[in-house]
Formats: structure tokens, sequence, C-alpha cells
């Protein structure tokens, strides 16, 4: 039986998942969000997230490692990419309220699904 993480992987071998990753950056506002190489690297990098995820490595506090969706993989990319790069700062600014409105708005995707099932975190 193949985790969360695994299936996720999986996703992003389709066309759907570009299309999926570029609707979240213009959902949300993105300063990015036009840039196809950034749209590619995003996605290429979540990809390389659930990959890992899927062997075992966690990524995200309070998600287990084969629980990470594809939002979770999307998210957790650009933060570590806003942590790295250097970039206008109200570039930086706008990515990171990118960051904060995916949480906020998609809660649920952040969390051990288990705790969901309980009614523990919503």
């Amino acid at each position: 039986m193949k985790n969360l993480a695994k299936k996720s992987l999986d996703f992003t071998s389709l066309f759907e998942a570009e299309i999926f990753v570029w609707l979240m950056l213009k959902a949300w506002q993105h300063p990015l969000a036009d840039d196809k190489d950034f749209v590619n690297w995003l996605l290429e990098s979540a990809s390389e997230a659930l990959h890992n995820a899927s062997k075992g490595q966690q990524f995200i506090v309070g998600l287990p490692a084969t629980d990470l969706n594809f939002v979770a993989a999307v998210w957790y990319a650009e933060s570590c990419a806003v942590q790295s790069e250097e970039a206008a700062p109200e570039t930086l600014e706008a990515r990171k309220a990118w960051l904060t409105t995916v949480r906020r708005t998609l809660p649920s995707c952040f969390c051990n699904p288990d705790d969901l099932v309980r009614g523990v975190q919503i």
C-alpha cells in the first residue's frame, strides 16, 4: 500500500500538477506566478521533497513524513527557497505573505491526518 507522500509524488508527473501549482500561485498572489521557470522549479522541488518524504524524511513539524501531501510539499519547497534566496525585499515579503496565506487557508494540509479524523485539529 502506498503512503500519501508516494501517491502525491505520482501526481507530480501529471500535467495537472503543473496547472495546480500555477493555480496555487495565482490564487494567493505569489509574485512569481507568471514566471514559467519558477513554476517548473517549484514543481520539481516539491517532487523531490515528496520523494524523500515517501522514504521517511520529515520536513514539516507535526506532519509525519509519509503523510506529506502535494500542497504541503509545494509550500515546503517555497519556504526553503525564501529562506535561502536573496531577492528584493518587497519580493521576499510578498513570497512570505503567500506562504502565510496558504498555511492559513489550508491548515489541514499541515497536520497529522489522524488528528483530523479524531477531530483534534481543524
